[in-house]
């Protein structure tokens, strides 16, 4: 649950905290807010990436009677980085790089759940996108066992744009879903990849589908046709993990130091 320090309101200190460099988790906006001061916040947000929502007076007020002035913002719990500047360091490095988009996962459990895995098994960066994602909240940390103060998070305004970035820079997209006509048991995963994952309701959209290199789906034996979306990431990502080649496993085992040498399970 937030507390009262966690967010700020007023346009003049949410532009300044901007301005600071302090990431912002999201604002939200009184309908129909006009002024200069209102036009340099939104270039602001739209300049760094920060999601916001046009919201009744109402909404405003029931967080705060104090002189809000049409604005209140929550401060991030987290960090995020840009994909763009990241992605360089990881090949100068000499690793191959090893990515995870979220598409429409929305439930802070599962993200949580989805970044302590992506942890474990050596993932350079999550992907979410501004809007539709989960919130990355006290609860998202919670689940994440601590995993999202240590892994890179990107927040990005398109998913679509950002995976045709990383297939021009090398990488192959890896999708999942229970269509998926590859077998993860026969498929070729070597080399630099980012995994794309969907919501269990709404699934990875057709826009990705159409740009994706490879489409797995987990072979299961139950009569229940589907996976928990975190559990199915944990999988994936553990095949893929194990399909690096030893160059990889020694630079994870650098990165992540005695603790990989045995899984435990809390």
């Amino acid at each position: 649950m937030k507390s009262k320090s966690d967010y700020i309101y007023g346009l003049r200190p949410v532009i300044e905290t901007i301005a600071s460099g302090k990431n912002l988790d999201r604002v939200i906006i009184k309908r129909g807010l006009k002024g200069s001061l209102y036009f340099q916040l939104m270039q602001e947000l739209k300049n760094h990436s920060i999601p916001y929502q046009f919201v009744p007076a109402e909404k405003l007020n029931s967080i705060t009677r104090k002189n809000h002035q049409g604005v209140i913002a929550w401060i991030s719990e987290i960090e995020y980085h840009d994909i763009y500047s990241l992605l360089p360091g990881i090949y100068e490095s000499g690793r191959e790089p090893f990515l995870i988009a979220l598409n429409n996962i929305s439930d802070v459990r599962n993200f949580g759940a989805i970044a302590r895995s992506a942890e474990c098994f050596g993932v350079d960066c999550i992907i979410i996108p501004e809007k539709g994602a989960a919130r990355i909240n006290a609860e998202a940390l919670k689940a994440s066992a601590g995993a999202l103060n240590k892994i890179p998070v990107s927040r990005v305004k398109s998913i679509v744009k950002t995976l045709e970035f990383l297939k021009e820079s090398g990488l192959r997209v890896i999708s999942a879903s229970e269509k998926g006509d590859s077998d993860l048991r026969s498929a070729n995963l070597e080399g630099p990849a980012v995994l794309v994952m969907g919501s269990e309701d709404r699934g990875i959209s057709p826009e990705i589908l159409k740009i994706t290199d490879l489409h797995l789906s987990i072979p299961l034996a139950g009569s229940i046709e589907s996976l928990n979306v975190s559990v199915a990431t944990g999988i994936l990502l553990y095949e893929i993990a194990g399909s690096r080649g030893s160059a990889s496993a020694k630079a994870s085992a650098d990165k992540t130091g005695s603790r990989g040498q045995e899984a435990s399970f809390r």
